[in-house]
């Protein structure tokens, strides 16, 4: 077997970002604030590398004071409750990757795109890999069900949540 290498996240160059559709017309980005990742991997096209991820829920930012408050409170992800959400892979091809993401004490298989962008050595001397996620993921899914309708009829917020996730590593 050979051996594995540990990569822990580089959080300065990384961001664990979504957007969701605000009434249908506009779209609220926001982002955990406070995350942490790690990698082991057997080989340096980190196929099969096996990544987990947690964030912690009461660091959200929508650079909104009060609907960061809506957001940790029991309409959706209930912080106090459930601090943090997880995600364990269970297979990465290269293209996409697989695994177990929880958010409020709900499990799901999600599948999301992963490019990876390489690996380069900073100035400093340290190997680092990127890597970009993207995809959707449903709100539900999760008993995030919290919703309103506007006068016109328009649901306020959209059931589907765009990840935007950048992760830089280090290699230890």
């Amino acid at each position: 077997m050979e051996n594995k290498t540990k990569w822990n996240v580089d959080a300065s160059h990384s961001e664990v970002g979504f957007k969701v559709k605000h009434m249908m017309i506009s779209t609220v980005k926001g982002a955990f604030e406070d995350f942490n990742a790690s990698v082991e991997t057997e080989n340096e096209d980190f196929k099969n590398a096996s990544f987990s991820f947690t964030a912690k829920v009461g660091s959200i930012n929508t650079k909104n004071q009060d609907r960061d408050t809506h957001l940790k409170s029991d309409d959706f992800f209930n912080a106090e409750k459930y601090p943090e959400l997880t995600f364990t892979s269970t297979s990465y091809d290269g293209n996409k990757i697989v695994g177990d993401l929880t958010i409020k004490g709900i499990t799901k298989q999600v599948t999301l795109d992963m490019d990876f962008n390489g690996v380069a050595v900073d100035p400093y001397g340290q190997t680092k890999a990127g890597f970009e996620i993207s995809g959707k993921i449903s709100r539900k899914d999760f008993g995030l069900t919290w919703n309103a309708v506007t006068e016109a009829g328009s649901i306020v917020v959209s059931d589907t949540i765009q990840m935007a996730i950048d992760l830089q590593f280090i290699k230890h």
